[in-house]
């Protein structure tokens, strides 16, 4: 990785690809999964008749950045419960006791999206600043573990600046692991011709930044939107800011 020790030291001009996550680095809809996965799991678990409630650190511990049917098996084995997989399109309003880990995951997938639908979703301003003072020539794409990118994308009239979106979609079509394996943001790379070391991920999942840093970029930028900068530090980023405006 690049020696990035500080703001100063960073300077996006000097790399030819930009690979983004996209829930909490280009959209706050970060906290829309997270409300979502809360009440989901928070349900899940009352009807168990559990006495130890969903936090929003098992968020960031089990959940957040990964894909949704591996956030729902990481959280479940987590507190010791076994279920069923399941197949893709089990109905998210399975009954109580006949729950599948693909089941909650699409009853969280709806949740998601009916938040999404009623409030909408208006990008980072400070990260639109960054898009904009980027260099003509950059070459973009978005990196998301979500199956809707496209759709987010849409709404805030960004679709158009990102050559490519290697999402919860593509890697489901490919059999490409989800974060915190490099291989989806490798594949992005791929996808633009750009050698990993001129590339710079862009992050604000521990689990987003370990794929970063596990498949050495040529820089990885934490994008602390509650995580921690410690816990992204921790994780491999080699700079960490609270928004992206900071290295605009």
């Amino acid at each position: 990785m690049a020696d990035v020790t500080d703001v100063g030291t960073f300077r996006a001009a000097d790399y030819t690809a930009h690979l983004f996550d996209l829930d909490g680095v280009i959209t706050p809809t970060a906290e829309v999964h997270m409300r979502a996965w809360a009440q989901m799991f928070t349900d899940f678990l009352s009807s168990r008749g559990s006495s130890t409630p969903y936090t929003d650190q098992d968020y960031f511990a089990y959940v957040d950045g990964r894909p949704r049917y591996d956030g729902v098996r990481t959280f479940l084995a987590s507190r010791s419960i076994e279920l069923p997989e399941g197949e893709d399109t089990d109905p998210s309003t399975q009954p109580l006791g006949e729950e599948t880990v693909r089941g909650l995951g699409n009853r969280k997938n709806d949740l998601v999206l009916d938040l999404i639908r009623t409030a909408g979703v208006q990008p980072y301003p400070g990260t639109v600043a960054f898009l904009d003072a980027l260099p003509a020539a950059a070459r973009l794409a978005i990196v998301s573990s979500s199956r809707n990118a496209r759709e987010v994308l849409r709404g805030t009239g960004l679709l158009d600046r990102f050559e490519h979106i290697v999402d919860g979609n593509v890697a489901a079509q490919e059999g490409l692991p989800g974060k915190p394996a490099p291989d989806t943001y490798v594949r992005a790379a791929e996808l633009l011709g750009v050698p990993l070391g001129e590339t710079v991920v862009y992050e604000d999942a521990v689990s987003g930044v370990q794929a970063g840093a596990d498949g050495r970029f040529g820089a990885v930028i934490g994008v602390d939107r509650g995580v921690g900068h410690q816990a992204l530090s921790d994780a491999g980023a080699t700079l960490v800011v609270a928004d992206l405006e900071e290295i605009t």
